[in-house]
């Protein structure tokens, strides 16, 4: 049985892959250090939402064979309402994933520096990380390939170091039990942590996930039977995932201080009361979460392009390699120069914002169409958990928004 189920695992652990991305953790490592346990209850209601989502994205690939932005450009008729929905998810994933890939590949060069040191080499006037050079050939190679296999076992792989990196590090901390069930299971809201609570369900209910999860299970999955083995796959991959995060939190919360701001202060601030072994695993950890998400959202930004641009060609074609190796491309040089695009990262911000409950409202419509899906749409139950998710995406995209020109 557990050799059948890790024959069919991997779309859904890619997606655990690309949500625990450096943003994440240092968004985690944030919300330990200054509320210790007491936020670990939204994790578990990003987990849930997320796998809702996650369900039914999987659900319309294997099905319908297609990707999300294909099924978007076939059954939104309206020319305008097409265009404007195509219009920002290319903003919002392509333009988006390429302004966020410098932090991916920053995270994973975070990571490797806590344990290696800081490296860089000259060129002219120029200082280059050559970590962030190392990182970025490293994905490239992979997305090189264009073989799906080889990149499912690879971020499999770095997903279950990165997994166990996080939990050796939260188990080394010795948390208190008790007040870790109080912070997963009763809701509360110290003072100041509102925008903590939307960043970390923004951070793990990602819209590009949506669009990845569909294209990469018709990659996988051909058959309408193969639906039960998705869904497995996706349960258990994105609660591993949200394990994850919850372990980054309860480590955090091990240090008392509040001068720590990302996962290397982090790393450095474990070593002194843990011991050096707590430092390797973090670092490993986030290096491992960093890599595998410079190579998610590049693949994801090209699958987007080709559904909404109507490509028809494969993960070897001219046309998607272009798309991933310009996001790669940019988010190398931006980390390798340690240049920071805010102006491109707020507009990727709102367009996210936007996005988000956009596109879960009509992943929602598409999920009842029974002729795109036939007799396998939306239950009752499903239909009721989707209209509270969007109706709370909504209210995420808002505070989002707002937050980018700084009205919250």
């Amino acid at each position: 049985m557990i050799k059948n189920w890790f024959k069919n695992i991997g779309p859904g652990t890619l997606i655990a892959a690309a949500f625990i991305g450096p943003g994440t953790v240092t968004l985690c490592t944030i919300a330990g250090v200054n509320f210790g346990f007491n936020l670990l209850w939204a994790m578990v209601l990003s987990i849930f939402a997320t796998i809702v989502l996650q369900e039914m994205a999987a659900r319309l690939g294997i099905i319908s064979q297609k990707g999300l932005s294909e099924v978007l450009r076939e059954e939104i008729k309206n020319p305008f309402l097409k265009q404007f929905i195509t219009l920002l998810i290319l903003a919002a994933i392509v333009v988006g994933n390429a302004s966020y890939e410098a932090g991916n590949i920053s995270g994973g060069v975070l990571g490797l520096e806590t344990i290696l040191g800081k490296t860089y080499f000259e060129i002219g006037v120029f200082s280059i990380n050559s970590i962030s050079l190392l990182v970025g050939i490293v994905a490239f190679a992979l997305l090189y390939l264009g073989n799906y296999k080889i990149l499912e076992k690879v971020l499999v792989s770095l997903v279950l170091i990165m997994s166990v990196s996080f939990i050796i590090t939260a188990i080394i901390t010795k948390p208190n039990l008790a007040e870790i069930f109080k912070g997963t299971f009763i809701p509360s809201f110290p003072e100041n942590s509102l925008l903590t609570v939307i960043g970390l369900i923004g951070t793990t209910v990602v819209p590009y996930n949506l669009f990845l999860h569909a294209s990469l299970v018709k990659e996988r999955w051909k058959k309408k039977e193969d639906i039960s083995f998705a869904r497995k796959d996706t349960i258990i991959s994105i609660i591993l995932g949200g394990l994850v995060s919850m372990a980054i939190i309860i480590s955090a919360a091990g240090i008392q201080t509040s001068t720590i701001s990302n996962a290397s202060d982090l790393a450095k601030g474990l070593a002194p009361l843990y011991g050096e072994f707590s430092k390797y695993f973090l670092s490993i950890g986030l290096f491992a979460a960093g890599i595998t998400s410079a190579i998610t959202a590049p693949l994801a930004a090209a699958y987007v392009a080709r559904g909404c641009l109507g490509w028809k060609s494969g993960l070897k074609s001219k046309k998607f390699r272009a798309v991933w190796i310009i996001v790669l491309v940019l988010g190398i040089f931006f980390s390798s120069f340690g240049i920071k695009p805010i102006e491109i990262i707020k507009f990727a911000q709102v367009a996210n914002g936007m996005l988000l409950p956009i596109i879960a409202g009509i992943l929602l419509w598409i999920m009842n169409k029974k002729s795109v899906l036939g007799r396998y749409v939306n239950s009752k139950t499903q239909n009721i958990f989707g209209m509270i998710i969007v109706v709370g995406t909504i209210f995420l995209g808002l505070k989002g928004i707002l937050k980018v020109f700084n009205l919250l």
